[in-house]
């Protein structure tokens, strides 16, 4: 699919989409050209327009990490890697490519973050979008961080709930491993997510930095490289706020495993001091069980009612005193 964007003629800064359909001739006024998941046909008809060349999906996926910025005849290609999906529990990272060219921008993707739709909807507004190819793509990189920056703050309330029910002490005792174990799924969950988010920040950051360095050659109005260079400053915040959330989860997991080791201590310990309490009673058991002759209390007419209580008074005292010493 192809999706052109022109200036409107009657509104200041403001983008007409519109959607290409089978048949239809490519204008050359356009200002900004999405493909959306294109055909080989449709990357031909925008090569010829343009006298560039357009990366096929194949070629998004295995592009080296040396290779995500290229120059090649005064056209700049840059490709980053964004989090799809980031607010469900299976966020995906893909692959955006944006062409720069003197006359437009082109954009190649294969899938459809949220970020494009939120900049499309104050790009058709009046004032709502630059009026050059770098002030679209400009635009375009921050919405993305904008949706970056949403990510990260859902991400952050859901490891505030999980720290609340972390250190919760009114969990009751037997239900606790069930939590704990919900709570150690939840945070591979969120470690992956934030993990996804700082790869996904650190290819933007690169882009910005290619950016920043062909607006400064092609000598833009100072206004957009200023705000290219404060989108800069809040990316780089953004690394910041995912290194703080990436140790917060790791701070969480070592809690989480302490308190997993405890349960499985305080099992053990119930287990060691029944296995103390019962010791007592067998020896009082195995003492009056042997068969041997010249046993007095054989012939005693109580001395079976007597080997009951002592071996419950023998299994009573261990308890009392561990309950008297707090061990238990």
């Amino acid at each position: 699919m192809i999706i052109t964007h022109r200036l409107c003629p009657e509104g200041k800064d403001k983008l007409l989409p519109h959607t290409l359909q089978p048949g239809e001739a490519l204008a050359g006024d356009v200002l900004w050209i999405d493909l959306l998941s294109p055909t080989l046909e449709e990357d031909r008809q925008v090569e010829a327009l343009l006298g560039i060349s357009v990366p096929t999906r194949e070629d998004m996926n295995d592009i080296e990490p040396s290779e995500l910025l290229w120059s090649e005849n005064g056209t700049r290609y840059m490709t980053m890697r964004l989090l799809i999906d980031g607010d469900t529990d299976d966020p995906i990272v893909v692959a955006v490519t944006f062409i720069l060219t003197a006359q437009c921008l082109v954009t190649v993707r294969y899938s459809e973050p949220k970020a494009f739709a939120l900049f499309l909807s104050h790009a058709v507004k009046s004032g709502g979008c630059g009026a050059s190819p770098e002030a679209i793509m400009s635009g375009l990189v921050d919405a993305v961080i904008d949706r970056a920056a949403d990510v990260l703050q859902d991400a952050g309330g859901r490891l505030d709930a999980l720290s609340r029910g972390v250190f919760d002490d009114k969990v009751k005792q037997g239900g606790r491993n069930t939590s704990l174990q919900r709570t150690l799924q939840a945070l591979g969950r969120h470690g992956d997510r934030i993990s996804k988010s700082r790869e996904s920040l650190v290819s933007i950051e690169r882009v910005l930095l290619s950016l920043s360095a062909t607006l400064k050659a092609a000598h833009v109005p100072a206004a957009l490289r200023e705000e290219v260079k404060s989108t800069l400053r809040d990316l780089q915040s953004l690394e910041e706020h995912a290194s703080f959330q990436s140790s917060k989860i790791q701070f969480l997991l070592d809690a989480t495993l302490g308190l997993v080791n405890l349960e499985q201590n305080n099992i053990i310990k119930l287990f060691s001091v029944m296995a103390v309490i019962f010791m007592p009673p067998t020896l009082v058991a195995s003492v009056y069980g042997m068969n041997f002759k010249s046993m007095p209390e054989l012939e005693w007419a109580h001395g079976y009612p007597m080997a009951l209580i002592l071996m419950i008074v023998v299994a009573v005292a261990p308890y009392l005193i561990f309950r008297w010493k707090n061990w238990l």
